[in-house]
């Protein structure tokens, strides 16, 4: 058991969270909540001990270990794919050097009755000891089966790290956590940079593989699956349930309204004994009782609500003209990059008011497919975009297109047009750009900021086709939620790359699926398809 004690963390005269405290159990899958900004990733980073807590300290059985996967990784390139991940058994290996060194050492040596000597004997026990209860493992097959479950290729295993982008490193970083079969695994978004079948693959890993877990992930289908308890970051405390995340919403809403409740009555109280001391602050016979007043109120603890959830925002699009009934068309369409084919012969046909999902392993050409459509790269084939298609397109770059000197206000503002330009604070409220945020120039927001302006900035221009290109990896579940409900409303054409099962769900009606350089048209839903994607898997497997 790993017991967090009394932490607290102050800083700039904030405090992020005051004496909390929690255990965690051998079989724990904890999800971590909270809105952005209430100290999620602090704790985790102090739990893995990157981090120290202003007091407060973290006990942990001597041979526990912690793994951690932050959000964003230093890698270092000197190393292929494959010798990365195998550094992962570097400490097993290392151990076995040491035993065969001292090993050769003592063949050689007379000394046998000196304290050197004995030193080794009792050290080469020692090691010995540890390494012969660790269970014999075919090092090399797992590595590869690590590899694979998270997207690699074997072709991929001797390419060297640096020829991989950044969501690639941080799968071999989550690999080497994985097999190094750590006492708890602390995880910070890792579906962020991992595709929808690797997401999948990672969820039975951590459900049938992994000992204790915390996760921070905006990804609730993924959440849902693998945690059976939740803890809440809120206003400098936790909150512990023992209930997945759809159960804690329940639980949470109940809790809510007895603060609510408990706030009134003590609000109604205050009124009624402040009102008592103005009636009679000069009274000299209730001069006893007013004074008595005072002091109760001076000592009374407040009762605290929780942060309103203002999810009740709608969004709607704006108007924009009817497009004609096929938007998109594409007929016999290749495409490669010198000796690399994405894809050969594809073929779709897009139909007015449609939502389709794009979905496939990253690096099988959905992009690509995306950026043929916009017209910023050539290929071989036939691609038509229907008349009167007008595109609001959301790539994954499309923080770096916003204009840097104006502020958050204004860049919403510029483009805000009919009943929302009364509600420009309350949109960006949601998108968790409340009080100052929205004065503040775009040139100081960080990468995920950026990412979330962009989007209200789409959301709000009339287009009849929207083309979103892995637009949740920086929202939280509540402005997911938001975007979602205003999707469904869009009564035009949309195409959505995306691994985010639970945002697809419901959402998108067909799925395009992008693999082994071809492009396969299924007609069943995200559900639908994610089920034969599973049966089919189960058939290789058996097979």
């Amino acid at each position: 058991m790993i017991t967090v004690n009394d932490i607290s963390v102050h800083f700039g005269g904030t405090t992020l969270f005051e004496n909390v405290s929690f255990s965690i159990n051998e079989n724990d899958k904890i999800a971590l909540m909270g809105k952005n900004g209430a100290g999620k990733s602090t704790l985790l980073k102090i739990v893995a001990g990157v981090n120290k807590p202003s007091s407060g300290n973290i006990s942990a059985p001597k041979e526990a270990k912690i793994a951690y996967l932050p959000q964003h990784l230093l890698a270092k390139d000197n190393a292929t794919v494959f010798e990365e991940t195998s550094k992962a058994f570097a400490e097993i290996t290392k151990m076995k050097a040491e035993i065969d060194s001292i090993n050769e050492e003592l063949t050689v040596r007379t000394d046998y009755e000196s304290e050197a000597y004995m030193n080794l004997i009792e050290r080469v026990s020692e090691l010995s000891e540890k390494y012969y209860a660790i269970e014999e493992v075919n090092y090399e097959a797992e590595v590869e089966k690590i590899l694979k479950g998270l997207g690699f290729e074997r072709d991929d295993f001797n390419r060297p790290t640096s020829e991989f982008s950044g969501g690639w490193r941080m799968r071999i970083e989550l690999a080497k956590i994985l097999l190094q079969k750590p006492d708890l695994i602390l995880l910070d978004e890792p579906t962020n940079h991992i595709d929808i079948e690797s997401v999948q693959w990672l969820e039975d890993f951590l459900i049938n593989s992994a000992k204790a877990v915390i996760v921070i992930s905006h990804d609730r289908a993924f959440v849902d699956n693998i945690t059976n308890r939740t803890i809440e970051v809120t206003m400098g405390r936790i909150y512990d349930y023992k209930a997945n995340y759809s159960q804690y919403l329940e639980l949470r809403k109940d809790r809510r309204v007895h603060q609510q409740k408990a706030y009134d009555e003590q609000q109604k109280m205050i009124a009624e004994n402040m009102e008592f001391i103005e009636r009679f602050k000069g009274t000299y016979s209730k001069t006893n009782q007013v004074q008595s007043r005072v002091r109760m109120l001076e000592k009374l603890p407040l009762v605290e609500v929780d942060e309103i959830d203002s999810s009740a925002l709608r969004l709607k699009f704006p108007p924009s003209s009817r497009s004609g009934q096929y938007p998109v068309v594409v007929n016999e369409l290749s495409k490669s990059y010198n000796e690399h084919v994405v894809f050969k012969n594809a073929n779709l046909v897009i139909e007015r008011g449609q939502k389709v999902a794009f979905i496939g392993k990253n690096g099988e050409g959905k992009s690509t497919m995306i950026k043929a459509i916009m017209g910023e790269i050539d290929f071989e084939g036939k691609l038509e975009v229907g008349h009167n298609v007008k595109i609001g397109y959301f790539a994954q770059n499309q923080a770096s297109l916003l204009d840097e000197d104006l502020t958050v206000f204004e860049t919403i503002d510029q483009i805000a047009v009919g009943d929302i330009r009364t509600k420009i604070k309350d949109l960006l409220g949601a998108f968790m750009f409340g009080g100052d945020n929205t004065t503040k120039k775009v040139k100081v927001l960080s990468g995920g900021e950026k990412t979330r302006l962009a989007m209200i900035k789409l959301l709000l221009e009339p287009v009849n086709v929207l083309i979103l290109d892995e637009p949740t990896n920086h929202l939280d579940m509540r402005t997911k939620d938001i975007i979602k409900d205003a999707l469904k409303d869009f009564d035009g054409t949309l195409i959505l790359v995306s691994h985010d099962r639970d945002f697809l769900d419901g959402l998108a009606e067909k799925v395009f699926e992008f693999g082994h350089k071809r492009v396969k048209e299924h007609f069943e839903d995200v559900k639908g398809f994610l089920e034969l994607k599973k049966m089919e898997s189960l058939r290789e497997i058996e097979k």
